[in-house]
C-alpha cells in the first residue's frame, strides 16, 4: 500500500529554488479525517509530520462552515458559506470566524464550458489584486494565479494513491494555511456530489 505522507525518496519534496528565495511549502493532503465518523482533511508537511486537520461531523450538503485547525485543534481559518448569494460563494475568516475576513471565493459560473476559470478569489485587504483559480479540481490539477499569471498555489495529483490524496504547493506570498483554506472552498464547490455550473444557475439563493 502506498504511503499517504511524503518520504525521502519523493523527488517533489524539496523543489529547487533560488538561494535568496523562501521555498514553497509542499504539503500532502489526505481527503479524510482521522476522527471516527467525521469528514474532512488530514494534511502532512514535507517531513511527513501532521500540519493541519479538518474534522466535520455534518454532511457536505448541510455544511455552513468548515474550520481549518492546527495539530492541537486550534482554529486557524474558518471557511464559511455566504448566504443569499446568487453563486456558490465562500468567505475565509481568520481564526474561529469572529475575526476579520481574509478572502472571498466565488465559483465561476458560465454557460460556456470552454473556459479554464474555476473560481475567483478576492482579498479583503484594500488595493489587493484578485486571484483566479484555473484548471480542474476534480482531476487534482489546478492553480491559483495572481494578476501576472504566476501560480501562488497549486493542486497536483499524487501518483498511485488515488484522488483522495494529492499535493498542495503553496508559495510564501500566499502561505500554506490560506492555500489550504482555498482547497477547502474548492472542495465544497467542486468535490464529489456537488452540482454543475448549470445547476447553480437554476438556484436563486445559496443554502
Amino acid at each position: 500500500m502506498a504511503k499517504v505522507h511524503p518520504n525521502s525518496a519523493d523527488p517533489e519534496r524539496q523543489p529547487p529554488q533560488d538561494d535568496h528565495e523562501e521555498p514553497p511549502a509542499v504539503l500532502t493532503v489526505w481527503r479524510k479525517s482521522l476522527l471516527f465518523n467525521c469528514h474532512g482533511f488530514t494534511v502532512f508537511d514535507a517531513k511527513g509530520d501532521l500540519a493541519f486537520r479538518v474534522d466535520c461531523y455534518a454532511a457536505s450538503r448541510r455544511r455552513a462552515e468548515v474550520v481549518l485547525m492546527d495539530v492541537a485543534g486550534k482554529p486557524l481559518l474558518t471557511v464559511r458559506r455566504k448566504r443569499l448569494s446568487l453563486t456558490d460563494h465562500w468567505v475565509i475568516y481568520d481564526g474561529d470566524g469572529t475575526a476579520r475576513p481574509l478572502l472571498s471565493v466565488r465559483r465561476h459560473v458560465s454557460l460556456r464550458s470552454s473556459g479554464k476559470a474555476l473560481a475567483h478569489v478576492t482579498p479583503h485587504a484594500s488595493a489587493a489584486a484578485e486571484y483566479v483559480v484555473e484548471g480542474s479540481y476534480g482531476r487534482r490539477a489546478c492553480a491559483v494565479r495572481d494578476a501576472r499569471g504566476d501560480a501562488v498555489a497549486e493542486v497536483r495529483r499524487k501518483e498511485s494513491v488515488g484522488d483522495d490524496v494529492f499535493r498542495l504547493v503553496a508559495d510564501p506570498r500566499l502561505g500554506a494555511s490560506l492555500a489550504m483554506g482555498l482547497v477547502i472552498a474548492l472542495d465544497e464547490m467542486f468535490g464529489a456530489g456537488h452540482g454543475s455550473a448549470r445547476s447553480l444557475l437554476r438556484r436563486t439563493w445559496s443554502v
